[in-house]
């Protein structure tokens, strides 16, 4: 417990270096892989178009390569029950799936609203930890690796996967290793 809770703080001090030292990356406005744009729309690069399979997976979007991995979530005001919706999806996905490597994630996930916001935006902590090496953290991918291919394909999906993504104003990522004789 006192390790989580040096975390959660070291998270906390650092989320305003974190904004400044990297880059933030908004949200891909994108279906997961897999998912098809609206009709009109040209599938994302490396996506390939309707009626034709996905390639298979390359690197992971988002992951950790240290033992641990914080990402700093802003989400709009406005959309925090959209985002906590989403986390409750995401790992009750991961509770029900019966992939090995999800199944090593599924106890990882540790989800946090902080009581400070950051520049106008509601703030939250997902602690990873342990991070599976080479494993994929891109919420709306992991999210869709937990569905069923009829899951996948429901008109549904595609619209809560833009209200997800909308939630999201910015997303900033922190590999870390623990230090002083570990956790």
């Amino acid at each position: 417990m006192r390790a989580l809770i040096s975390t959660f703080a070291l998270a906390l001090a650092l989320a305003p270096a974190a904004a400044f030292a990297q880059t933030q990356s908004s949200p891909a406005q994108h279906p997961p892989a897999g998912q098809q744009p609206p009709a009109g729309q040209q599938p994302p690069a490396g996506q390939p178009p309707a009626g034709q399979a996905p390639a298979e997976k390359g690197a992971p979007k988002l992951s950790f390569p240290t033992p641990a991995g914080i990402l700093l979530v802003q989400v709009k005001p406005d959309q925090t029950a959209a985002f906590e919706e989403m986390m409750a999806k995401l790992k009750a996905g991961l509770a029900k799936t019966d992939k090995p490597e999800l199944k090593q994630q599924a106890t990882a996930w540790h989800v946090y609203k902080s009581n400070e916001g950051m520049a106008g935006n509601a703030l939250y902590v997902v602690l990873i930890d342990p991070a599976v090496p080479n494993s994929e953290y891109q919420f709306l991918q992991v999210l869709n690796d937990t569905l069923t291919p009829d899951e996948q394909r429901a008109p549904e999906t595609q619209e809560m996967y833009k209200r997800y993504a909308a939630a999201i104003a910015s997303l900033n990522r922190l590999n870390v290793t623990p230090v002083g004789g570990g956790q």
